[in-house]
């Protein structure tokens, strides 16, 4: 257990996709989601894509939609899904310069903490794959091993901080010394809940925010598969990022450092 914790957004951030709907092919295979949901799941990840539907509303919409729809799952097959088809569906997705950055945090002797609306069910794995084992993350109700319908905690906008604080009560954290990570501007309320906030590919209203404050701005675009990156760790620095910005935050120590050693070598 470290002193501090990074706490990192998983979608946009630390992977080039939507957790939560990465899995509705799988999903429609084994019968959970009908060809209609299939469309509905299509619909939405270009409207990820796009970098809309992260307002509040959207996102409880999202909360709602979901929650009804995987009414009655059994939990133990949603959990054998995505161990089955992790390593195909969010394996290559993984922005190497943010498996760099997660491994520079670790190394510092900090925890590493994926904070995440997606379900637990899905987030658990990927941290495992990463090698992180502290996650928040939506909660459903379960009702003898299956979805009751309902949301025990919902992992997005205000309510991540929740989580954030609760974590560090328990942990000791001083959160002025600890660091979060995040695309989106829903999340704007994590990003100001700690001492040293950086936003990743972060949307508009986010990117003017983080320029006012003078935050540092990360630009991720290497996702490559965990195989690769532990052949290749040396090519792809988290120097490949671009850190924008004032202050002590850990962008510019970190990513300075890296560039240092790239400039030494060539």
């Amino acid at each position: 257990m470290g002193l501090s914790a990074a706490f990192f957004d998983l979608d946009k951030t630390v992977i080039a996709k939507s957790s939560a709907l990465a899995f509705g092919r799988p999903f429609y295979r084994d019968g959970l989601i009908s060809r209609r949901d299939v469309v509905k799941t299509a619909y939405a990840q270009m409207m990820f894509r796009l970098g809309g539907g992260t307002d509040e509303q959207s996102m409880a919409r999202t909360r709602d939609y979901m929650a009804a729809l995987c009414k009655g799952w059994r939990v133990e097959q949603v959990q054998q899904i995505v161990a089955e088809t992790l390593n195909d569906l969010i394996n290559p997705y993984v922005y190497a310069e943010a498996a760099a950055l997660i491994a520079e945090h670790q190394a510092a002797g900090r925890d590493v903490v994926l904070v995440s609306a997606s379900g637990d069910e899905m987030v658990r794995p990927i941290g495992a794959l990463l090698g992180i084992t502290d996650i928040i993350a939506t909660r459903m109700a379960i009702v003898d091993g299956r979805y009751s319908g309902a949301v025990e905690f919902y992992s997005a906008g205000p309510a991540k901080v929740v989580g954030v604080r609760k974590l560090a009560e328990e942990r000791g954290y001083d959160l002025a010394e600890c660091y979060a990570y995040s695309d989106s501007s829903s999340d704007l309320p994590l990003l100001e809940s700690v001492g040293h906030p950086s936003v990743v590919n972060p949307d508009r209203a986010l990117r003017r925010v983080a320029l006012l404050r003078s935050w540092p701005v990360l630009e991720f675009r290497h996702p490559v598969p965990l195989g690769r990156r532990l052949r290749d760790r040396p090519a792809v620095p988290v120097a490949a990022a671009l850190s924008v910005g004032v202050g002590v935050a850990i962008g510019v120590a970190l990513y300075g450092r890296h560039r240092r050693t790239r400039a030494a070598a060539a």
